[in-house]
């Protein structure tokens, strides 16, 4: 899925974030005209076909969507399924959310994966802004969007939509995220041997269940620039499975991935903001903060991942 992915983020980093982004996966870049003020409400009616489109499922959970297919739209529509009682989302606030995606063709799920999505964001696409646009926290709202209004004729093979493809989304506008910073590891931190160059090193995790909390040990601090929020970091990183024991993603033997931040998972981001560059890390980082509780989400959704990073560069994002 690295194609549909900003600056090239592996698929075992990237969060769902990066498949919402105008320009990223395939699909045209909004014009100008199109994308509303971003003080402004969005002007998305609720219709027919969005009406038509019933959900069911644990709210912040990976929900189902029933629909007559296949599902053409010529129009963006938006209805609330379930209307929240929280505040009501305004531009600028970074909201977590999980968003379900489903083949206008098929009715099959796309995605489904927890992310944050912030407020009137312009690099995002529209059919995603409009689910969470001036809407309670708590809602959950269902956008039936047009190709023309995400990923156009092109489609986006990575995930399965051809092109000129009808999409329904469903989005559950949890809260208004707060930083998220790792608490110190200091117990049953896995024992960690680097190889020599070129070689990948060795994680070995203790024989205990996984923490619950997102937890770092840096195990080297480097003396570079530090890692700000939102910031381009190219690392060299292993990724294990606590629940397997395997390792399921990694750099070393390869290139160092390039990605921003807010790019990927939000316990990954979270690791490095606020390290320097040269620091050698490793993060145990819950369901929550990756890839949501439902292992049928995602391949690895419900399971606890472990990652070492040695951050090799930082700079201020495009």
């Amino acid at each position: 899925m690295t194609r549909a992915l900003r600056r090239a983020a592996p698929i075992a980093l990237a969060s769902a974030a990066a498949l919402l982004l105008a320009g990223c996966s395939g699909g045209p870049d909004p014009e100008a005209s199109e994308t509303p003020s971003a003080a402004a409400c969005m002007e998305v009616e609720s219709g027919e076909l969005s009406d038509g489109v019933t959900v069911e499922g644990e709210f912040a959970g990976s929900p189902s969507a029933t629909f007559t297919t296949p599902l053409e739209a010529d129009e963006l529509e938006r209805t609330i399924a379930i209307e929240g009682d929280g505040d009501t989302t305004a531009a600028g606030d970074p909201m977590n959310v999980v968003v379900t995606a489903f083949s206008g063709a098929s009715g099959e799920t796309l995605f489904s994966q927890p992310t944050t999505i912030k407020v009137g964001d312009e690099q995002v696409f529209e059919s995603f802004r409009a689910g969470i646009d001036c809407v309670p926290v708590g809602s959950r709202t269902v956008t039936v969007a047009p190709a023309a209004t995400l990923y156009g004729d092109t489609g986006n093979e990575t995930i399965g939509v051809a092109a000129g493809e009808t999409v329904v989304i469903v989005i559950d506008v949890v809260e208004e995220q707060e930083p998220l910073e790792p608490a110190e590891w200091t117990e049953d931190v896995p024992e960690v041997k680097f190889g020599a160059e070129g070689e990948a090193p060795t994680v070995t995790l203790p024989d205990t269940e996984p923490s619950t909390e997102l937890q770092m040990k840096v195990l080297e601090e480097g003396d570079g620039a530090e890692v700000q929020t939102g910031d381009s970091v190219t690392v060299q990183y292993q990724g294990t499975s606590w629940n397997t024991g395997e390792i399921f993603d990694q750099s070393y033997g390869g290139n160092p991935a390039t990605f921003t931040t807010d790019g990927v998972i939000q316990g990954f981001g979270a690791a490095l903001v606020g390290q320097k560059v040269g620091t050698k890390l490793i993060v145990t980082i819950p369901p929550e903060y990756a890839y949501g509780t439902d292992a049928g989400s995602h391949e690895l959704g419900g399971q606890t991942l472990v990652f070492l990073v040695e951050i090799e560069s930082t700079e201020a994002a495009e």
